[in-house]
């Protein structure tokens, strides 16, 4: 029987699939403008009211969900893949490549996170191309080190001696037995980091360094809703409680996966 935590977090992904897929087709132009019915509060015609320009919030909380999750996907795909072959080199390779990775993902668990996107997203310019690179530049650290903690750990377990001793060559071994164990081990840790990648997102793009007007993203539209917090306090209420649930979705789902490799380990 699947824990209500587990329900809840697949509820939330169907919620969210359905905004970025076919929502937007049924919605109004996220970026048609409309000044004679700026800030409307949400009602008839506009279910969650409209926004500076008066745009329909709805329509473009919707567009936001592609721009806003497809970039916080492929940060974190970046960071997943990267970090698994920077671990299993860590913990794998020979003498000089084990260090020289080891030492690679200890300078980068070193580095402040966010000050090196800043950074990186600021020499590069704002752009939501730029700004998913310069997330990605630390963001494999932690999977890395996870990787390589459970590739070294695989080599002692006696299937994977055992197929070495029957004269399976070490690379077929690794492919075979270490691999896919670490990879659901890291990707079932690194869905609880997919929140943490988006809120970095929405942050840097609150800052101007994102997506540019006017394309609807979640935190730009955050941005652009702080001087009408007082009046309009729908125009922010929706893009934070859309970052607020996807957050949650993360974790929630992060927790199931993770819960349910523990078992299966136990077991």
């Amino acid at each position: 029987m699947r824990r209500p935590g587990t329900l809840a977090g697949l509820a939330l992904l169907g919620l969210l699939l359905l905004l970025a897929g076919p929502a937007p087709l049924l919605l109004p132009d996220p970026d048609l403008p409309d000044y004679t019915d700026k800030l409307a509060p949400p009602g008839d015609g506009h279910l969650l009211g409209t926004d500076q320009a008066g745009r329909d919030l709805a329509a473009r909380i919707a567009a936001g969900a592609r721009v806003s999750l497809g970039a916080a996907g492929l940060v974190w795909t970046a960071s997943v893949l990267v970090g698994m072959a920077v671990g299993l080199a860590a913990a794998l390779g020979g003498r000089w490549a084990g260090a020289a990775c080891g030492r690679l993902t200890d300078l980068a668990l070193a580095l402040p996170h966010t000050l090196v996107a800043l950074a990186v997203a600021g020499a590069l310019g704002p752009g939501l191309g730029n700004l998913v690179l310069a997330l990605s530049v630390t963001a494999w650290a932690g999977t890395a080190r996870l990787a390589a903690a459970y590739a070294r750990g695989a080599l002692a377990r006696p299937d994977v001696t055992a197929a070495l001793m029957a004269g399976v060559g070490r690379v077929r071994a690794v492919l075979g037995h270490v691999v896919p164990g670490a990879g659901v081990r890291v990707l079932a840790v690194a869905t609880l980091d997919l929140g943490q990648v988006l809120l970095g997102l929405a942050g840097l793009s609150f800052l101007g360094l994102g997506a540019q007007p006017p394309t609807a993203e979640w935190g730009q539209m955050l941005a652009e809703s702080r001087h009408d917090l007082m009046t309009a306090p729908w125009v922010a209420a929706a893009p934070a409680v859309a970052v607020f649930l996807t957050v949650c979705t993360a974790a929630l789902l992060g927790d199931a996966l993770r819960a349910r490799v523990e078992r299966g380990a136990a077991g």
